[in-house]
């Protein structure tokens, strides 16, 4: 009897937290989907794996499906699903050859298909910057035209027999037969062309123009196979919850962190500028007073792109490649700065306004802006590198930070207070890969060390023991006394972490002294100390100079309205406006004397004269402790830097994540930047 009433005790309480729950939490089902790589849309080496792997992911989590996602080649993944080995693939072309053995979704944002052309190129298309795409289409029979064999659009080049055309298996045989003259026109995604140029041809920057109409903007979907169970309950789920993250921004939220969110509409009446800026404090300050800025300029509306560091200097260096003109205004540092001007991609800011006051600019800050004299960038907040760390520990430990540690006594340090069980890491570096993300730290490291990238002959020098030295210290460093997250942090990762008090030290940019030393963002605001950055054999080159700053490409139609907004961006009245809504400690530093010389800034800024000494000693033409032929700190300016800097901070990744040996790394790094280097005809 007592074991009756148990049991229907128990049935009871099922049957009421079977009610209480959501069904789809409930009776959680599962989904298995085949995918390509196809970037920057989806593949696995891209951040989250791509907008398309996100979305899906994101769409039937919602929904209450457990997902696996694969990675095959399209062949086998197209009739892996057909057979129903997978429930379906994505991203799918939407084809009513296929309906029979596909049920497809409503359609999501997809590829952008052009064609391309040579800049240099006597092919001229007429109308071509304001024609339909019927007119441009029929002008293509005189020419050649490069396709990729089974991609959306290939099919009607091939099938008509009008047109000449090359077929190859992948889009960068397509670039190379292009450049070399093997054919007029590709037809190739635009964000692919941009993506392959900039990690894998970077000498052709700048050769390569779009004709312009775009030909197609495609729309992908998910393919569901009807051989699986329950094919179209799982297209309605998918649909389903598609819809629900368009409604509530999720899906805009998304391609925009990718790079991949296109610009509004127009409004009526209205200049549109849309900006392209980084994720940082300091440009979220200036999205959010903009709002001030366009109620003062009814006639304008400000778009903004806001970006981590990879992801945006990967989309200006894309938009460069391909001459897209995407943005009005333009978020760069002094690389960009030091080689957009000679390539015409710059506009110059002449005629500012006598109030502007170019002569308040710290000079280290606007020389670094200058090309033959002129501005072609004006400073938002201009940075150094210095070292951060935790006065109350270094107390406890009974140990002192001299003003000029060397890295001997910050490995020290950190051994010394390295407390991961109270939560507090000896010291926090960055790790993320990238040339503005680790290579920005590591070159200072390899500086330091006495090494450089190459010698006076441009003859790489990476495979060095000053290289081997400089990667075998920062290995120890973050292994041993650093948090598990390394490889994944940056500098806004390494942020929160020194703010909240998970870190000892931390060397990296002075712009972060403002926030530490803000009790309302900080919780180490009273304990933080300062000191230079770390020396090994040389000061040279071991602290960066990097200014943040507003340009306008010379492909915006809205130049006269841009200038407006960069020099209200980047003018005293600006800072002031910033200490007026968010304190004296919050306005953007390294640009202004004026800011360093406001009694109220120094106030709440003891941080300010510290930061400017190290601002005006960094020398980015006096780099490196013997002679190098290249200029800056934190990165070499040269147009092949970006995709150098990005393979090499991958393998430096790899060291740190314990998949690579150092030797290994440094090898591969010397092999891949002497072919770069060959290629771009720096020496037979």
């Amino acid at each position: 009897m007592s074991y009756k009433i148990n049991y229907l005790i128990k049935l009871l309480c099922f049957a009421i937290f079977s009610l209480a729950l959501p069904e789809k939490v409930f009776a959680q089902k599962e989904i298995t989907l085949a995918t390509i790589e196809y970037e920057p849309y989806i593949g696995k080496n891209l951040p989250h794996k791509g907008y398309v792997y996100e979305v899906v992911h994101k769409v039937f989590t919602r929904m209450g499906y457990k997902i696996k996602i694969g990675f095959y080649p399209l062949k086998r993944a197209k009739i892996s699903s057909i057979n129903g080995y997978f429930d379906g693939m994505v991203p799918a072309y939407y084809d009513d050859a296929n309906i029979d053995d596909f049920v497809y979704s409503v359609p999501f944002p997809g590829d952008n298909i052009v064609l391309l052309k040579m800049k240099n190129s006597k092919v001229q298309l007429m109308q071509e910057n304001g024609g339909d795409v019927n007119s441009i289409l029929a002008q293509l029979k005189n020419y050649t035209i490069g396709l990729l064999r089974g991609t959306n659009g290939a099919s009607f080049f091939l099938n008509n027999k009008i047109l000449k055309t090359e077929v190859v298996s992948y889009d960068i045989q397509n670039i190379d037969k292009l450049v070399a003259k093997r054919v007029d026109f590709i037809l190739i995604d635009k964000y692919t062309a941009a993506d392959i140029m900039v990690k894998h041809r970077p000498h052709f920057i700048g050769k390569i123009e779009q004709v312009k109409p775009a030909l197609s903007s495609n729309s992908f979907h998910l393919a569901i196979s009807k051989k699986t169970n329950n094919y179209q309950e799982k297209i309605n789920d998918f649909n389903e919850g598609l819809n629900s993250i368009i409604d509530d921004g999720t899906l805009d939220n998304i391609l925009s962190k990718h790079g991949l969110l296109s610009a509004s509409n127009k409004v009526d009446k209205k200049v549109e500028l849309v900006i392209g800026t980084v994720k940082n404090k300091e440009m979220l300050i200036m999205q959010k007073l903009s709002t001030i800025y366009e109620k003062e300029n009814p006639n304008i509306k400000l778009t903004w792109r806001v970006l981590d560091e990879n992801t945006l200097r990967k989309r200006l260096m894309g938009d460069m490649a391909i001459s897209d003109g995407q943005f009005d205004v333009v978020t760069i540092g002094g690389f960009e700065t030091s080689l957009w001007p000679k390539k015409g991609w710059l506009t110059p800011l002449i005629n500012l306004p006598h109030s502007y006051d170019k002569e308040d600019i710290i000079d280290a800050v606007r020389q670094s802006l200058l090309y033959k004299g002129e501005l072609y960038a004006l400073p938002f907040y201009g940075e150094s590198s210095m070292t951060f760390y935790r006065k109350d520990l270094f107390e406890k430990a009974n140990i002192k930070m001299p003003n000029n540690p060397t890295y001997e006594d910050i490995e020290s340090y950190a051994k010394k207070i390295h407390d991961p069980s109270n939560g507090v890491y000896g010291i926090c570096l960055r790790g993320k890969a990238g040339w503005g993300a680790n290579m920005a730290f590591f070159n200072t490291l390899v500086n330091t060390y006495g090494g450089r990238w190459f010698n006076k002959d441009w003859k790489p020098t990476l495979n060095t023991p000053e290289w081997i030295n400089a990667l075998t210290l920062y290995k120890e460093l973050v292994t041993n006394y650093g948090p598990p997250s390394t490889p994944e942090n940056n500098f806004n990762e390494n942020k929160e972490l020194f703010s909240n008090g998970n870190c000892g030290i931390w060397i990296d940019a002075t712009v972060a002294a403002g926030l530490l030393f803000d009790p309302k963002q900080s919780k180490v605001s009273t304990k933080t100390g300062l000191a230079n950055s770390p020396t090994v054999m040389t000061k040279k080159g071991s602290h960066w100079l990097w200014v943040w700053s507003l340009g306008i490409p010379s492909s915006s139609n809205q130049k006269s309205e841009a200038l407006k907004f960069l020099t209200w961006a980047t003018s005293k009245e600006y800072i002031k406006l910033v200490a007026k809504n968010y304190g004296w400690v919050s306005v953007p530093p390294g640009t202004r004397m004026s800011t360093y010389l406001n009694p109220e800034y120094k106030k709440v800024a003891p941080f300010s004269i510290f930061v400017l000494s190290s601002i005006q000693s960094a020398d980015s033409n006096d780099n490196t402790f013997l002679p190098s032929p290249y200029k800056g700190i934190s990165y070499i300016n040269i147009p092949e830097y970006p995709s150098l800097g990005d393979k090499v901070g991958n393998l430096i990744q790899r060291v740190i994540r314990g998949t690579l040996t150092i030797e290994e790394a440094l090898r591969e790094a010397q092999f891949i930047v002497e072919s770069q280097m060959h290629k771009s005809g720096y020496y037979p």
